[in-house]
């Protein structure tokens, strides 16, 4: 027969509590291998101070004690340094204010070492944690970057990545504390051992609620974190170079200063209404143990005025229990804010434990030199994570080797999303993808990549130079200045680069100094010189000249023909003057292909792809 727990609460909050700390292993480890050596110099540092504090008061009793003891003999017949000398009660109260003074200047010194060994562990850690977080965000997969609510962690562990290692230097604080407690335990309970009882038990209710307020925070940042996202994503807009023209042009501002106050003020009502509830409840019992630590005072001191303690004593204990009461309230509620903070830590380990789905086999087969058969779409069906509409389905074709394909279709065709599962961004919901006659998924994930070069409409603006905006093609290569400028020259950017101020050593963009923007079309071609840098057996072109002019379009294109012998090349293109150059052509719609072959045979049938270019052929005429 079984009970029911009579707190089930309590024992639900514990358990958050405690569980929380398992992260803090984790923590360790992350810090450790940061800097082994700091972080051995801080543990070490924290153990001596933890003596210290102790001795220093124990050696102001003896001093008060030995002031008291001359009280009460006759004083020498001098007053000048040689009395003192010459007198040995005399001469042990100098030695022990000497000592006192040595214990003080070695605690400050102690001190501000130790807050340097840990600023410069924190900046370690900061380091290897924005790194491991770059590293295993890197490795996941596009669909994982794609789930907002896999953006919310994202979030959530960025913001962890600094600074948490606060919370390892505060736990061995705690631990420092905890000796220093145990030490002045040690000597108050040989007067007055009730005292340490009376102490801890009005410090209690105090820890209890701190622990409350302390995961009722938690729990408010963890729910709010979309509306902060989006605050940070107003934040951005509103003080945006990439957005100012859109801002000003359409008068957005002040709809986006409003969107901000709204989010912003209801987060402010929220951590305001909690922090009312929390300075309350802790007001109340931060007066009840300071209730208590008076009545003990009070206490200690009629014993005195009695008889029974000294006043060397009176000090020692008067100051133990004061630090003893500040050491247990300090490491009650540095276990609450410990263990609190070891609940974010959550958001940080928890984004490390996502395991990516695309991921390379554990025994890849070598990526074929050079291709020979090409790549087959086999009956390939793929869902977008979140939703039932299918992209693409049913789809079977083949790209041969040095093939150049070109697709075609209107918005939302499948196009993007054949790219997409060419490169293992996606995996086919159904079906498979083969290059060679062999799975892609048997290839390995980083080689497969680094043999397709890949340019999206959407490319990356790179806030680098113009050689590293090119370089990333390739970003290994990026000492390779030969290389570079023959990849910027077959991409049309060579002039470009060369009426920059700097050349290729030119800061592009407005985000940081001496950065210099470019038009669209520019960028475009800094884009397809990316294509070429790669120098990759598989060469990928999605909607590669949108914002270029009609004579550059043709130059593109002329250079494209030329430079993709001998390569699979994928063409995607509204412009039909861009996609007739192709070798083949796949018109696809719904998701499907619809029809296939030169543009000389697609006009003769009438069919799609003649109607489309048609429609595009008249707006020319």
């Amino acid at each position: 027969m079984s009970f029911a727990s009579p707190f089930p609460l309590l024992n639900r909050f514990v358990a958050e509590r405690v569980g929380a700390l398992r992260y803090l292993l984790a923590l360790f480890r992350l810090v450790h291998a940061a800097s082994p050596r700091l972080l051995v110099t801080s543990l070490t540092l924290r153990l001596v101070r933890a003596s210290l504090p102790v001795l220093m008061l124990y050696v102001g009793k003896l001093i008060l004690d030995a002031i008291v003891a001359e009280h009460a003999r006759p004083h020498p017949a001098g007053t000048g340094l040689d009395a003192w000398l010459a007198d040995p009660a005399l001469r042990r109260l100098a030695g022990l204010v000497a000592l006192e003074l040595g214990l003080a200047i070695l605690s400050d010194l102690l001190g501000r070492f130790s807050t340097l060994v840990d600023g410069l562990v924190a900046d370690l850690y900061g380091n290897a944690a924005t790194l491991r977080l770059m590293r295993h965000a890197a490795a996941l997969d596009l669909a994982q970057f794609e789930d907002s609510a896999q953006q919310d962690r994202l979030e959530r562990a960025r913001r962890q990545v600094t600074g948490r290692s606060n919370l390892l230097f505060q736990l061995f604080g705690q631990a420092q504390d905890l000796i220093t407690l145990v030490s002045f335990g040690i000597g108050l309970a040989a007067y007055a051992p009730w005292l340490i009882v009376l102490l801890a038990g009005s410090l209690v209710p105090a820890f209890l609620n701190e622990l409350y307020f302390n995961r009722q925070g938690y729990r408010l940042a963890w729910t709010r974190t979309p509306e902060r996202r989006q605050i940070d994503y107003l934040r951005y807009l509103g003080a945006s170079v990439e957005s100012a023209k859109e801002i000003k042009l359409f008068g957005l501002n002040t709809y986006i200063a409003d969107r901000y106050r709204a989010l912003a003020t209801k987060l402010l009502a929220d951590s305001r209404a909690l922090a009312i509830r929390r300075a309350g409840w802790g007001g109340a019992f931060a007066a009840l143990g300071t209730l208590a630590y008076y009545a003990a005072y009070a206490t200690i001191v009629w014993r005195t005025v009695a008889g029974a303690f000294s006043i060397g004593d009176l000090a020692f204990l008067a100051g133990s229990f004061q630090r003893l009461r500040g050491l247990i309230e300090g490491l009650l509620l540095g276990f609450s804010q410990i263990s609190s903070q070891a609940q974010y830590l959550e958001d940080l380990f928890s984004f490390f434990d996502v395991v990516p789905l695309i991921r390379s086999p554990d025994r890849p087969i070598p990526f074929p030199q050079p291709i020979t058969h090409g790549i087959v779409f086999e009956d390939v069906g793929f869902r977008y994570p979140g939703t039932e509409i299918w992209a693409v389905r049913s789809l079977s074709f083949h790209l041969a080797a040095g093939e150049v394909l070109a697709l075609v279709g209107e918005n939302g065709a499948g196009k993007t999303t054949i790219v997409k599962l060419l490169t293992r961004l996606y995996d086919p919901t159904e079906g498979r993808v083969l290059l060679d006659g062999r799975p892609l998924s048997d290839y390995d994930l980083d080689d497969l990549r680094a043999r397709i070069g890949v340019i999206f409409q959407d490319f990356v603006r790179f806030d680098f130079t113009a050689s590293e905006n090119v370089a990333v093609g390739r970003i290994d290569e990026r000492d390779d200045s030969h290389r570079i400028t023959r990849a910027a020259g077959r991409g049309l950017a060579d002039g470009v680069i060369g009426r920059l101020p700097l050349g290729y050593d030119q800061p592009l963009g407005k985000r940081f100094a001496e950065g210099v923007d470019l038009s669209g079309g520019e960028w475009q071609k800094i884009a397809l010189s990316r294509a070429y840098m790669r120098e990759a057996e598989i060469l990928i072109l999605d909607e590669p000249t949108a914002a270029l002019d009609a004579r550059a379009e043709f130059e593109v294109f002329q250079r494209f023909r030329d430079l993709s012998r001998g390569r699979s090349c994928v063409l995607i293109s509204h412009r039909f003057s861009t996609v007739r150059m192709a070798d083949r052509i796949l018109v696809l719609e719904s998701g499907r292909v619809v029809e296939s072959g030169t543009h000389a045979e697609l006009q003769g049938r009438g069919g799609r792809y003649a109607e489309l270019f048609e429609l595009q052929a008249a707006g020319y005429r």
